[in-house]
C-alpha cells in the first residue's frame, strides 16, 4: 500500500519538477512526433498528452503503476479528439502483444524503473517492426564533477522522489537493448538543478 506520503506529497512535487517549464520544453521535442498507435511508457499526471497531435496519432495508451497518477494522467489537458487510455501497468512487463504499437514514448521514466534493461526490452517487443522508440530522459552527466556530486546524492534523491535515479546512462542502455538510435541530441536543461539536468532525447528503431 503507498504511503501518505507517496499518495500525497509525492504527486505535488513531481507535477513540479516534471512540469517545469524547461522540462516541457524537453517533452515538445519528442512527443509530437508519434505517430499511429501509441504506447506512453509512465504516463504519470500526462503531462505529455497536450503535445499529442491527434492528426497523426489514432490512440495514446498509457501505463502506470501508481493509482494516483492515473487519475491525474485522466484529468490532464489535450486535444479532445484524441483517443487515450490508461491502465494500471509495470514498463517491466506490458500487459500487450508483442508488435502492437506503432510508436513507443519515455519520457522521464527510466529514472525511475526498477530495472531499465527490462523496460527497454519489452518496449522492444511491443514495438512493430518498423515502429519507432522516442525517449527523452535524464541522466548520469558526462562531466566528471557533475558525476560525483550525482552519485554522492542519489541515495538521498531515491528517497524523496519516487526512486528516481540521477546516474542512470541513457543513449548507451537504449542501444544495448537492441535499439538502433536514429537520431538523438543532449544537453543540460537551463534553470535545473545540474545535478538532474542533464537530457538526452531523440528517437530509435529496432536494431
Amino acid at each position: 500500500m503507498a504511503s501518505l506520503y507517496d499518495r500525497f506529497v509525492l504527486p505535488k512535487l513531481l507535477g513540479c519538477a516534471c512540469g517545469s517549464r524547461p522540462i516541457m520544453r524537453q517533452r515538445a521535442k519528442v512527443v509530437p512526433r508519434a505517430e499511429g498507435r501509441v504506447l506512453e511508457l509512465g504516463i504519470g499526471m500526462g503531462l505529455n498528452l497536450a503535445f499529442y497531435d491527434p492528426e497523426k496519432v489514432s490512440a495514446v495508451i498509457g501505463v502506470d503503476p501508481a493509482a494516483e497518477l492515473r487519475a491525474a494522467a485522466l484529468a490532464a489537458p489535450r486535444d479532445p479528439r484524441l483517443s487515450v487510455n490508461v491502465e494500471d501497468g509495470d514498463a517491466e512487463a506490458l500487459p500487450f502483444a508483442a508488435a502492437s504499437f506503432d510508436s513507443v514514448v519515455c519520457t522521464f521514466t527510466l529514472c525511475s524503473v526498477c530495472t531499465p534493461a527490462k523496460a527497454l526490452a519489452e518496449a522492444r517487443r511491443v514495438l512493430k517492426p518498423s515502429g519507432r522508440l522516442l525517449f527523452c530522459e535524464h541522466g548520469l552527466a558526462p562531466d566528471p564533477g557533475v558525476a560525483k556530486w550525482q552519485r554522492r546524492i542519489e541515495p538521498f534523491w531515491k528517497r524523496i522522489a519516487g526512486g528516481c535515479h540521477l546516474t542512470r546512462p541513457i543513449g548507451g542502455a537504449i542501444a544495448a537493448a537492441g535499439f538502433r538510435i536514429e537520431d538523438s541530441d543532449r544537453m543540460y536543461v537551463p534553470k535545473t538543478p545540474k545535478i538532474a539536468a542533464w537530457n538526452e532525447w531523440g528517437s530509435a528503431r529496432i536494431a
